[in-house]
């Protein structure tokens, strides 16, 4: 479709908060443009290629990656940008960026990491995003991280809704974003731009198809089965009618993309009311923000079934026992690391080893191999795991 005319509750560039460090504009791009290309060709952006989102890398060409699942989202997130005459180049941003602090394996190595952190402060990937973004890539002349734009990071932070409420202290958020905040106040009191709320729900859509898609392809559950659950047994029933006798994997296809088009048109039309409930004279980007609920949403209706099909993936996937035991398998692997460097910080490479061996105290160190950790693929944590613990590797 062509783009619309950008809506008053848009993200406009020439109005953005800036940058930490003041730099030249780009004579070619937006700034979130340049957001954008900076997350692209960052390390950690490329490490995500070989992270886990539900089966570990390894296990399938064509199971999904944390590298194709930030594709998707970001793909979602600019059609929904566009439709609304949102910022589609802020959307795509912070969709890219959302999955940057994720650890290997998972939300079972985050939970291991977590738990392993948990005296010092513990772990969240949403702040270790922030602490890439900002601090760990190293590249640039000029400073430490990638310097993007304060609605990047503001989306990063809180794309998912408020940290704090307003006047609450930010004691008890995640290390990452405390320090940051003390640097650059990314109002955490507040909802995100509308461009960010874009991107939490379309990482949503994305997780719950892909999920449902990736889960019948490995077996884990019959199509019988997930035809049983709210608005996917329309689905199949609407390609059956449009398709008889097509052959099952086109049919698994054809009804998973009308679940998505659910999915997306109900984000429409709910968000649509929102946001025209919102019109004013004076209306900005500001008036998301300072509006005390979501903007974007699904229906109560939709939210209710995503709730029940996300019940039946928890049971059906997560906790299916070859999933499971490769999450037994994955969080020893992190486990077993931590304690490992934490013992001996010399056994990391050079230049971790060296901002280790700086640290004021044990919690600064912990918190130096969590982000050595945290970076690392699924290939290279096993690999690691199998040189630190595996005699048979002294050959």
């Amino acid at each position: 479709m062509e783009r619309p005319a950008p809506s008053p509750f848009a993200a406009r560039s020439e109005e953005t908060r800036g940058r930490l460090h003041d730099e030249r504009p780009s004579a070619h791009r937006s700034p979130y443009q340049r957001d954008r290309d900076r997350i692209i060709h960052s390390s950690a952006f490329r490490r995500l290629k070989h992270k886990t989102q539900v089966f570990v890398e390894h296990e399938g060409d064509y199971y999904r990656t944390r590298l194709t699942h930030s594709l998707e989202v970001a793909q979602i997130a600019r059609t929904v940008a566009r439709v609304f005459g949102l910022n589609e180049d802020l959307a795509e941003a912070v969709a890219l960026a959302h999955d940057l602090g994720h650890t290997p394996f998972g939300h079972t190595g985050e939970d291991a990491l977590s738990e392993a952190m948990a005296p010092y402060g513990g772990f969240d990937h949403n702040a270790q995003a922030l602490k890439i973004v900002t601090e760990l890539e190293g590249n640039y002349a000029a400073f430490e991280g990638l310097n993007l734009s304060w609605e990047t990071l503001e989306g990063i932070a809180k794309h998912n809704g408020p940290l704090i409420a307003q006047g609450e202290d930010t004691g008890g958020l995640p290390f990452a974003i405390c320090d940051y905040q003390a640097r650059q106040d990314l109002m955490l009191h507040t909802h995100a731009s509308a461009e960010a709320q874009v991107a939490a729900l379309s990482d949503d859509i994305a997780y719950v198809n892909h999920d449902l898609a990736d889960g019948l392809r490995a077996g884990l559950f019959s199509e019988a089965e997930a035809a049983a659950l709210p608005r996917i047994g329309a689905c199949f029933a609407e390609t059956d009618a449009a398709w008889p006798g097509i052959e099952p994997k086109r049919r698994r296809h054809e009804a998973l993309r009308r679940v998505f088009s659910v999915m997306v048109d109900d984000l429409l039309v709910e968000t649509s009311r929102r946001l025209a409930a919102l019109e004013g004279p004076d209306v900005s980007a500001d008036t998301v923000r300072e509006a005390g609920h979501p903007v974007v949403a699904f229906s109560e209706a939709l939210m209710a079934d995503v709730r029940t099909i996300k019940a039946f993936l928890f049971r059906r996937m997560y906790r299916h026992y070859r999933v499971r035991r490769m999450r037994l398998k994955s969080a020893r692997v992190v486990q077993d690391l931590f304690e490992i460097f934490l013992e001996d910080p010399g056994l990391m490479p050079e230049n971790w080893y060296g901002v280790a061996a700086d640290a004021e105290h044990e919690t600064a160190r912990a918190r130096v191999i969590a982000d050595y950790i945290a970076g690392m693929t699924d290939r290279y944590a096993i690999e690691e795991h199998r040189v630190l613990t595996d005699p048979a590797a002294l050959a």
